[in-house]
């Protein structure tokens, strides 16, 4: 591919594709170009390929969407944690941020939709007091974390980190790669992949049969969403309650705030359409008691009948509810007779509680009002238990109807669209195809420039925004060496291993080297300038690359590495003056 010229000229345009190897919270939320890129460069990468050599996987293609899933979903959890320190890549300020996106974003509408910068979410939030539960209440101050999203190649890597057994990840690393997983080992078209990021959570929609939501490392069905328990609570929460800023597609994306979307309209139509239609249920006897769990203060009004040699008895529902705890069987479903015979007889009573309703009665009446609303089903059973304060019946069937419906708050539907080029790829392509696609698309698609830089394709791409990125960004590195000589840090960096966590030409930034203490001797000599750069504001450097000899020359002192990559580039590195940027030379 002849490399387009890009005009890095632009602030805007190098913040961008800069942003493409970081891939902060922040920058995803400026540039939401930069999130489908993150799915195809895992897509590209050989270790989610490696995956369909697992025996995990053995005769994968002939299985069904639900065990594909399944499976995937076991895979994830057994070889990737849900990362939640947010203190992971370092620490940086809201001004230094704010600084970078000032020119060209409206600062006053991210604080209302970011939650580094002050988001909290609506009431529900408020109550349970989301910032302190995500960790975010130690930082109230200008100091932030630098929230970031992880290739698979670093998620993978923290198996080398202190602490970490497995590879782990953050939310949206964890959406990424669960959208490449669906595409590489489930075969699920990307056209049927949808990623959904809200201010404090990242979870796809995959659009096939019934519907799916991935929240973190787990998988929701539509079942799952209406079972009442706490793994769909934590999946409800996001869509319940914050609005959803990006929905980012392989069509494109379409944002809260801008005006433009690039996204396919129709593909928009079929997700906004296809979730929605994921989040309603009709009330049916197994939701019901489902919904009961899941607001227990109204078990206490319930108790059930049953009958046994020809005598009635009678017992609390809370009662029944505690053995299902213990039992393999359930009052919702087919085994209810199982867990019935299961239950000591003294739990029972021979006469009805009183001020209680019968259950099996309310099933009765939901049954036979089928398709009729909640609203007529309401009012049968408020006319059949006058035992039970009309009020409080009310109530319960207000958060009934809550518990059936949710209403996404997604991105307004009237937008300009843009049309946007984007790769070909289907499930039939292996992943030679997939990256010849995209990088022959690179000339005329900025969907598969973006992917070519987020894969860190470093000869097909400008080093510039690479450079930009490893001597701005990175505040992990300098923040753990704060204090220690060049010479000290020269002797940590020798130390580590030399491999990079990349394969072939592909480069690791500063912080990646440094959080699993590895890295080719260019990414050695990058984390050196990093940590020169951020100790000495004057200082100039250059590091001449070539083949496998590296060195780096700063105030007359020079530094050796030795790298198994085969490049031939001179990056320059030069201050003006402390209060000015950088000037960044790549030849």
């Amino acid at each position: 591919m002849e490399k387009k010229s890009i005009n890095f000229s632009d602030p805007k345009t190098l913040e961008k594709y800069s942003s493409a190897f970081t891939l902060s919270d922040m920058e995803i939320f400026i540039f939401p170009e930069l999130f489908y890129p993150l799915v195809l460069a895992n897509i590209m990468s050989p270790i989610i390929w490696e995956w369909r050599n697992d025996t995990w996987f053995s005769n994968f293609e002939k299985k069904s969407f639900s065990y594909k899933t399944n499976r995937i979903k076991q895979f994830i959890i057994q070889n990737y944690a849900f990362n939640l320190d947010l203190s992971t890549w370092g620490l940086t300020t809201k001004p230094r941020e704010i600084a970078r996106f000032r020119d060209f974003f409206d600062i006053d509408l991210l604080r209302k939709s970011n939650a580094l910068f002050g988001y909290e979410g609506d009431k529900y939030y408020f109550d349970i007091d989301i910032r302190k539960h995500f960790g975010l209440d130690k930082y109230n101050s200008d100091v932030i974390p630098y929230w970031k999203t992880e290739t698979i190649e670093a998620m993978t890597a923290f198996r080398h980190k202190e602490n970490f057994a497995t590879g782990a990840g953050e939310c949206v690393s964890l959406s990424a790669l669960y959208a490449a997983a669906m595409f590489v080992v489930g075969r699920i078209p990307l056209e049927k992949i949808f990623l959904m990021a809200t201010p404090l959570h990242s979870q796809n929609f995959i659009l096939e049969k019934d519907g799916l939501i991935t929240n973190n490392r787990r998988i929701v069905t539509k079942n799952m969403w209406f079972n009442g328990t706490s793994l769909s609570e934590k999946a409800r929460r996001a869509l319940k309650n914050e609005k959803v800023t990006i929905v980012s597609h392989i069509s494109g994306y379409i944002h809260l705030i801008y005006k433009d979307a690039t996204i396919d309209r129709n593909a928009y139509e079929r997700f906004s359409a296809g979730l929605r239609e994921f989040l309603v249920s009709d009330l049916t006897r197994a939701i019901f008691l489902n919904f009961l769990r899941f607001h227990s203060k109204y078990k206490f009004l319930f108790q059930f009948r049953c009958e046994c040699s020809g005598i009635f008895r009678y017992i609390s529902l809370e009662k029944i509810f505690e053995y299902e705890h213990t039992s393999r069987y359930s009052i919702s479903d087919d085994t209810r007779e199982h867990l019935i015979r299961e239950i000591e007889g003294d739990e029972f009573h021979l006469s009805p509680l009183p001020d209680r309703i019968i259950l099996n009665e309310v099933e009765e009446i939901i049954e036979e009002n089928k398709g009729k609303g909640l609203k007529a089903i309401e009012d049968q059973i408020v006319s059949s238990n006058s035992q039970i304060s009309e009020l409080i019946l009310h109530e319960m069937f207000i958060d009934i109807s809550d518990f059936l419906y949710t209403d996404p708050n997604l991105p307004d539907s009237d937008k300009n669209y843009v049309n946007y080029n984007v790769p070909e790829i289907s499930v039939n392509d292996n992943r030679k195809d997939i990256i010849d696609k995209i990088t022959e698309n690179a000339r005329d698609s900025e969907l598969s420039r973006l992917t070519l830089y987020a894969y860190r394709l470093m000869d097909n791409i400008d080093w510039l925004p690479f450079i930009k990125a490893a001597v701005e960004r990175n505040p992990v590195c300098f923040q753990d060496l704060n204090g220690k000589s060049i010479q000290e840090v020269l002797y940590v960096l020798n130390a580590m291993t030399d491999e990079s966590i990349y394969d072939g030409q592909r480069l690791a930034q500063p912080d990646e080297v440094w959080n699993f203490r590895r890295g080719d001797g260019i990414e050695k000599a990058l984390l050196l300038a990093d940590y020169i750069v951020q100790k000495d504001g004057k200082a100039d450097i250059v590091i001449t690359i070539e083949n496998h000899k590296v060195r780096l020359i700063s105030n007359g002192s020079e530094y050796r590495f030795k790298s198994n990559k085969s490049f031939n580039k001179t990056i320059e590195i030069k201050s003006n003056d402390i209060n000015s940027p950088l000037t960044l030379i790549v030849r």
